[in-house]
């Protein structure tokens, strides 16, 4: 139910995004095939510890930065050297996020060559005005070519969206998210803008000179996005995600049912299960001391440190309220020998924040407009 996925972070853009704290750098050019070999060598390195007994892939995901920076060769390779150390599924779902300003038909075709079934293309807005807010390379143009080209190319098409924006109206989103929608995509990721520490939109928030809608206004949007998807055929299965049935990320269900996964490249982070044990994994985060380190070592990992059953217990909840689904507590209990707290159930149901079917725990429309303060009081 939970699987295995590979996970291969790709760390270079051609500029950074003012409202990004992803692990994302500019370089004036790149040594591709030395970065690839990189990447080769530290899989062969995590297949080796596995040993003989190596778990089947059920997804790979590409993410990064801007994987679609990548030539469709790159690609190939690391699928090939995937292949070549761990058995797959028959239906593996091979996605590439990619964005506009880097789409054209070459690089495309050469990805769904090489095994790419999936794209995730970062649009983010629909009106250019919002695009160079948001340091974004394309204009709407561009945007809607690379779309019209993805969807022609691949098999499954996911478009990401950006909403609570300055000035944005419930109406304005509204509009813009029934117009996403006529697209056609199978699958919507629809994030809300956030200030993160050390960004250029933290500066500018903290001198006054951005506004992001307050608490009353993001959850009117939030409200809107579930109304209308939903209408659409594309509800939420996580909090930002929609998809039509049968459509959701499964690389994504992976770290959110707390399945295993390895990760690969700058920054990149793991879950791993062997021997009976979970284990944590986090690659060094600068670009070149990673690379440094595989080519030192054979793996760029600063940290491979098993996970105590009780905080893996806590990481579980975490990740598996975000869904729709919820969490199955007899499940739960059978892997981690622990429920949440009876007690705080019992109390949030009452507040309506939670609700309880059998032995599935589910958070509420209106829990999940206060996720996070739900989620800390079952993990105290």
């Amino acid at each position: 139910m939970r699987g295995f996925g590979l996970y291969i972070h790709w760390p270079f853009c051609a500029a950074k995004c003012p409202y990004c704290d992803f692990n994302s750098h500019v370089r004036p050019a790149i040594d591709e095939a030395g970065w690839c070999h990189a990447i080769l060598a530290e899989m062969a390195h995590v297949a080796a510890r596995q040993g003989k007994a190596r778990p089947v892939v059920d997804t790979i995901f590409f993410g990064g930065g801007t994987p679609s920076l990548m030539r469709g060769a790159s690609v190939g390779k690391i699928l090939d050297q995937a292949k070549r150390l761990w058995p797959w599924a028959n239906d593996v779902e091979i996605t590439l996020e990619a964005n506009p300003a880097s789409a054209d038909a070459s690089r495309f075709a050469d990805y769904r060559a090489a095994g790419v079934n999936r794209v995730s293309l970062g649009i983010q807005a629909l009106n250019d005005a919002d695009l160079r807010f948001l340091g974004r390379l394309h204009n709407l143009t561009e945007a809607k070519a690379a779309l019209a080209l993805a969807l022609k190319t691949f098999d499954r098409v996911s478009l990401d969206l950006i909403y609570a924006r300055p000035n944005q109206t419930v109406a304005a989103w509204k509009a813009e998210l029934t117009e996403a929608l006529a697209f056609g995509t199978s699958h919507l990721s629809l994030y809300q803008l956030t200030i993160e520490p050390q960004t250029p939109f933290a500066a500018l928030y903290q001198k006054g000179k951005i506004a992001i809608p307050g608490d009353d206004r993001a959850a009117s949007l939030y409200e809107a996005t579930q109304e209308i998807t939903t209408a659409a055929g594309l509800p939420a299965y996580e909090v930002s995600n929609h998809a039509r049935p049968g459509e959701e990320a499964r690389h994504n269900l992976i770290y959110w049912r707390y399945g295993a996964y390895a990760g690969f490249g700058p920054g990149a982070h793991g879950r791993l299960e062997l021997d009976g044990k979970r284990f944590a994994t986090a690659c060094e985060r600068h670009p070149e001391r990673w690379r440094e380190r595989v080519a030192r070592d054979g793996r760029g990992f600063v940290a491979w440190e098993e996970i105590a059953p009780a905080d893996a217990a806590r990481e579980h909840l975490l990740m598996n309220l975000r869904l729709v689904e919820g969490l199955d507590l007899a499940d739960y209990r059978a892997r981690w020998d622990t429920t949440p707290n009876p007690a705080r159930i019992a109390d949030l149901a009452e507040q309506g924040f939670v609700a309880l079917d059998g032995t599935q725990l589910r958070i509420t429309p209106a829990g999940l407009l206060v996720l996070n303060a739900v989620i800390a009081n079952l993990v105290d």
